[in-house]
């Protein structure tokens, strides 16, 4: 069966999708986009991402004249014309064509859904390895906090990470707060607390970062927002890293250091237990 994606208000396969050469997210990486999981048929937290979408939109004026019905529509529309039922997408929003006016120019609108390739089981079982990125994440940058298709600083250095035989690299700020990971965001449990860095470090506002939240709420976990820097991080009794893809990833090493006892956390695994009770309540399956 040939892939369909949906473009600009319609579906076509995937390999006669063409978007114009002059597209602003092509030329000057002036887009925003979204990865989204679907369990059973069901976009998990899809509007949240949506509201995410909208509010970076808004933020850094990158036309948007769509609701979320229409996003919506179009989504379902993707997992059904490929018969997707447990997915990955990617909802991509750019500026459109350069050489218009602001008022005039229609932005363009990009959704695919392939077959969800889940992380190794062994790295839920084992946990992971993180390093330390080379580079350093600027407060100032106006792209900071929002999710944009200027994504090549993130995959570089998830490069650098992957040849080190790790699966992430954490990110700090030019004055040196732990921000996040390259498609991931960090907690660290110390004394059975949460903790996280602040929003406004900024660092993404992740969908798994805020259903932890919710999770531990419910459950009379605490979790803290606050500023963190690398000895937080090294004396933590455990750390994991969130996204919808790989939900809730255990780290048991960052660089040379040892995280805890060297094994999944009890805490990181109390609340991956309750991520699949969670996920079984919202989309009726538990992965």
């Amino acid at each position: 069966m040939t892939e369909k994606v949906f473009l600009n208000d319609k579906l076509v396969d995937a390999d006669k999708a063409y978007i114009p050469v002059t597209d602003s997210g092509l030329l000057y990486g002036a887009g925003l986009f979204e990865t989204m999981r679907s369990y059973n048929g069901i976009v998990f937290e899809l509007d949240s991402h949506l509201d995410r979408l909208f509010a970076s939109a808004k933020a850094l004026s990158i036309n948007n004249p769509y609701d979320k019905k229409y996003f919506a529509d179009a989504v379902y529309s993707v997992l059904k014309a490929n018969s997707l039922t447990d997915a990955r997408l990617r909802m991509t929003l750019t500026g459109g064509p350069m050489g218009q006016s602001d008022e005039n120019r229609k932005p363009t609108v990009i959704i695919a859904a392939t077959k969800l390739q889940p992380y190794p089981a062994e790295y839920y079982k084992k946990g992971v390895l993180v390093v330390l990125s080379p580079f350093r994440q600027n407060p100032a940058d106006p792209l900071c906090g929002h999710k944009t298709t200027s994504y090549f600083s993130r995959i570089l250095t998830l490069n650098i990470a992957h040849q080190k035989n790790a699966a992430e690299a954490l990110w700090f700020t030019t004055d040196n707060r732990l921000a996040e990971g390259c498609i991931s965001n960090v907690f660290l449990v110390k004394n059975s607390v949460l903790y996280t860095p602040l929003s406004t470090t900024p660092v993404l506002p992740g969908i798994m970062r805020r259903t932890i939240f919710e999770i531990a709420s419910k459950n009379s976990i605490k979790v803290a927002e606050k500023d963190l820097n690398i000895n937080d991080l090294l004396d933590a009794d455990e750390v994991f890293l969130t996204n919808v893809i790989m939900q809730i990833m255990p780290v048991v090493g960052i660089e040379k250091h040892t995280v805890g006892n060297g094994k999944v956390g009890q805490t990181t695994e109390k609340l991956r237990k309750l991520f699949k009770e969670f996920v079984k309540e919202k989309c009726g399956q538990d992965k």
